[in-house]
């Protein structure tokens, strides 16, 4: 008789560990030197997460269901969750259709999604940018 191990599903996280707001890290991080703040680097935001979060909160402005919304774009309840959530990248047919499920059209949806990510990028550090040896200020003289 041979012994069989069971069948154990293997999980592929969308996002590392440390950065899904729904669970600790698996990792422990290590502890910032004494006299100094550990601050993870600000990811950039994924546009499917921006869109996302866009239409949650039209919609429950609007205090409507998933289901409601997702019956009146003709797309699954389960799916417009996933696209809620920034778990799916959907296609702009049905970014489209959501949206005018909630009386937006395509550019209002999408602009209000640039001005979450111009918000963003307000909030992040500009970088320095890194200087070379050479002397060169951009002056140039031709005879």
């Amino acid at each position: 008789m041979s012994h069989q191990t069971p069948n154990r599903a293997r999980v592929i996280p969308l996002r590392p560990p440390a950065e899904r707001p729904d669970t600790a890290p698996a990792v422990p991080v290590p502890a910032a030197a004494p006299g100094t703040a550990h601050r993870p680097t600000p990811r950039e935001p994924l546009l499917r997460d921006l869109v996302g979060d866009v239409l949650r909160r039209e919609r429950r402005a609007q205090e409507r269901t998933l289901k409601d919304v997702a019956d009146e774009a003709r797309i699954s309840m389960p799916y417009l969750s996933e696209v809620e959530r920034g778990r799916k990248e959907a296609s702009s047919e049905v970014l489209a259709a959501a949206a005018q499920a909630l009386g937006l059209s395509l550019a209002d949806l999408l602009s209000r999604a640039q001005g979450e990510l111009v918000r963003h990028a307000a909030r992040r550090p500009v970088r320095n940018r890194t200087t070379t040896a050479s002397t060169y200020d951009g002056l140039c003289l031709a005879a």
